[in-house]
């Protein structure tokens, strides 16, 4: 049992040391979720990126976006990106669901509808369950953008102790009104895709335009869409939802319905503010028309964070919009004390 229990060490401090972004996967067994549910025979997706550090204290987590994998997130590690891998061994992991790790369209038990109902939390479980399976204990950071906000604001105040830095981008700690109606809209919309077979790629072709009408503002679809070829222009983002299955889809809009890093505390922001040890930056998008800024804006000021407020026209596009105002505040703030 313990050679075999070295051997498994073994295995995964040589993934680790790869970090050269090839797709990898860690088993972490049956995972238990928060609705008492389980996830039979569980796989993280991740890939890696630079060299972990002699001492094992600069890897920084950075989990998906909806509708994201790890390999979107390939040309975003570099000096002025989102992490310079250079100096920061970078994860990016796959969030549960999200068609890489275990998720409804790939799990060999429980596909389709048979999965069970996921939340935000139930993602960074199964990340927590990763790292300590490749010997990971601690982080330097986690960062993700909408998605990934979510879930590391969901890291911050789950285990509070395993991270030293966090930078939630265009996320929330729990969806405002708003966001509750543009996300609940959504999924009616996907699943009415999912029971009419025969209605399935009209309604999710009119999902892919309500949710590309939503990532940027009026302004910018003005300035940068020619009207020649605008409806056009719908056409590549209804091609890319087309490829991604229904059921994973819902999954992850049902994850994002139903975040609420309050809750464990008595529904108060104050106390979950109270036990987050990481030193926090909070970036949001004034324009935001996907996640609406407030609730993140509110905590932030609860947690008495750092906070950078990206005011252009670009919504929920904003990061790769303002990459150049955004990517040395990153690199300040990972990098000082």
């Amino acid at each position: 049992m313990t050679k075999l229990l070295l051997t498994m060490i073994g295995l995964a401090v040589v993934a680790l040391s790869r970090g050269d972004g090839d797709q990898q996967f860690c088993a972490i067994g049956d995972l238990k979720l928060q609705s008492g549910s389980t996830i039979n025979d569980c796989k993280i997706g991740y890939r890696t990126f630079g060299k972990l550090g002699p001492k094992g204290d600069n890897a920084v987590l950075v989990p998906t976006w909806y509708l994201g994998t790890s390999a979107d997130l390939r040309g975003s590690f570099r000096p002025g990106g989102l992490v310079d891998s250079s100096k920061y061994f970078v994860i990016a992991v796959d969030a549960l669901g999200n068609g890489v790790s275990t998720s409804p369209s790939n799990s060999q038990t429980q596909r389709d509808a048979a999965f069970p109902t996921i939340t935000i939390r139930d993602m960074v479980e199964s990340q927590h369950k990763m790292l300590l399976r490749l010997g990971i204990t601690h982080l330097h950071a986690v960062m993700g953008i909408s998605m990934g906000g979510f879930q590391t604001f969901q890291w911050i105040t789950a285990f509070p102790n395993f991270v030293d830095k966090a930078i939630p981008i265009l996320g929330s700690p729990r969806p405002t009104s708003y966001d509750l109606m543009f996300y609940a809209s959504s999924l009616k919309t996907v699943n009415e895709a999912i029971n009419n077979k025969s209605a399935r790629a009209s309604l999710i072709r009119s999902f892919a335009d309500f949710f590309w009408l939503a990532l940027n503002t009026p302004a910018y679809y003005v300035e940068h869409t020619r009207r020649e070829g605008a409806v056009e222009s719908l056409r590549g983002f209804e091609a890319a939802l087309l490829a991604w299955d229904p059921y994973d889809m819902a999954s992850g809009l049902n994850a994002l319905l139903n975040q609420d890093v309050f809750k464990p505390f008595g529904d108060s922001e104050a106390s979950a503010a109270k036990a987050v040890r990481a030193q926090v930056l909070v970036v949001a998008a004034s324009q935001d028309h996907c996640v609406n800024p407030t609730a993140a804006l509110s905590f932030a000021k609860a947690l008495r964070a750092h906070t950078l407020v990206l005011t252009g026209d670009a919504g929920h596009s904003s990061p790769g919009a303002e990459m150049k105002r955004l990517g040395p505040t990153l690199s300040k703030f990972l990098s000082q004390p």
